[in-house]
């Protein structure tokens, strides 16, 4: 009988789910195994002022077993309407073959909409990744020679895997992650939201009106880290137009290794942002006469920083060891296990390169920085052999 019922829902392998008659959208669930009794945590956007209560229904060992679920709704919300939320289900000790589970509003006989796949369900014992990248979210995105130089600087810092939440893009931007998919280096979760939320193109509710912030752009960074908690060693959390580069040593695999000496293991790492805009004059001494005509900007051609002002906040991106993290947010972590903190990673070390328009005062004196062309050898001929794999390069 609990097969029959099972089999009458329809599986899904999310996101998005809509719970029954709540405004709650499930992305993904996973199974937590960091605390004293297993738990199941599902990733949800929810409409903040809704008093919603919900149940677990778990397919444990071919028969569904219910229970009531506790939610934690996301402090980063930016007063817009809807919120991430963490649900949080306990795993029966009787449910040995746990496989796939259903939030549902509470006690609302019929709520159970769709299935779909619990994962993390074991603990590896290696890490198929020692790197991967969580970059949310892309939308409306043509710049395609940015994303394969992005991709191919990931590939030289280290990188074995890029996450992307994929909303839309155009078909030469396809054409390139379907090459990057093929060969494994790229994962891409089709970013639906927009389909049931009006979504926000800023993060302030007074200039882009939406009712949920920046694209759900966090509930996509909080699916990542869950998705890829057993995944890989370390996490980085940061966007397409963005670049953490080590100064003494030219790798992440180097880096980690010297941060972990120096800051300790149990903490993330903050890499200091740092503008590199695409509004300053153009260093053309790696212009590409082949890369001229594929949408995108050569970001060779921008080695001139706008300088931080010293001892105010700088902005940054993290490195971090996804079982350290509870719930993140766009810049760093809301809440950690045992409250691990982030620390600030020396800007002799490594900084962040965002390269990007950007506008700033006309009289700043911007500063000469063309640390990134000591990966252009490698970069130049990496770049131009996917663009050709792509038949993107020929004019």
């Amino acid at each position: 009988e609990d097969i029959l019922f099972f089999l009458l829902f329809i599986l899904k392998d999310g996101p998005v789910i809509k719970v029954g008659h709540l405004n709650t959208y499930v992305i993904g669930s996973y199974v937590d195994h960091r605390f004293r009794e297993k738990q199941i945590n599902t990733i949800a956007i929810v409409l903040r002022h809704e008093q919603a209560t919900y149940s677990c229904v778990m397919c444990c060992d071919g028969r569904n077993v219910t229970s009531n679920a506790e939610y934690s709704i996301h402090s980063d919300h930016f007063n817009f309407e809807y919120g991430t939320a963490t649900i949080t289900c306990p795993i029966n000790s009787m449910c040995l073959t746990l496989t796939h589970v259903a939030i549902t509003a509470s006690g609302v006989l019929g709520s159970v909409t769709s299935f779909q796949p619990v994962r993390n369900r074991d603990v590896p014992t290696t890490f198929p990744y020692e790197f991967t990248i969580c970059i949310s979210v892309m939308y409306d995105y043509k710049s395609v020679l940015n994303l394969v130089q992005s991709m191919e600087m990931f590939r030289l810092l280290g990188a074995q895997r890029v996450v992307i939440y994929k909303t839309n893009c155009d078909s030469d931007t396809q054409k390139v992650l379907d090459y990057y998919e093929k060969i494994g280096f790229v994962e891409i979760i089709p970013w639906t939201i927009k389909k049931h939320i009006v979504v926000s193109t800023g993060w302030k509710i007074d200039i882009s009106p939406g009712q949920l912030h920046y694209y759900g752009q966090i509930p996509a960074l909080n699916d990542c880290v869950y998705r890829y908690m057993y995944q890989t060693r370390y996490l980085a959390l940061h966007d397409m137009d963005e670049l953490i580069l080590p100064f003494k040593v030219k790798t992440w695999t180097e880096l980690l290794p010297e941060l972990e000496n120096t800051y300790g293991t149990d903490v993330g790492f903050e890499f200091e942002n740092n503008y590199f805009p695409f509004s300053a004059k153009p260093h053309v001494d790696h212009d590409i006469d082949k890369w001229k005509h594929v949408k995108g900007i050569n970001i060779l051609n921008y080695i001139d920083r706008v300088p931080n002002i010293p001892n105010a906040f700088n902005n940054y991106k993290i490195i971090v060891n996804p079982r350290l993290v509870q719930k993140t947010t766009v810049h760093g972590l809301l809440e950690s296990v045992n409250g691990s903190p982030t620390v600030r990673v020396n800007n002799a070390i490594a900084r962040m390169y965002h390269l990007k328009n950007f506008s700033y005062p006309p009289n700043t004196n911007l500063i000469r920085d063309d640390h990134l062309w000591d990966y252009s050898n490698d970069l130049i001929p990496a770049v131009s052999k996917v663009l050709q794999a792509c038949g993107l390069n020929e004019a």
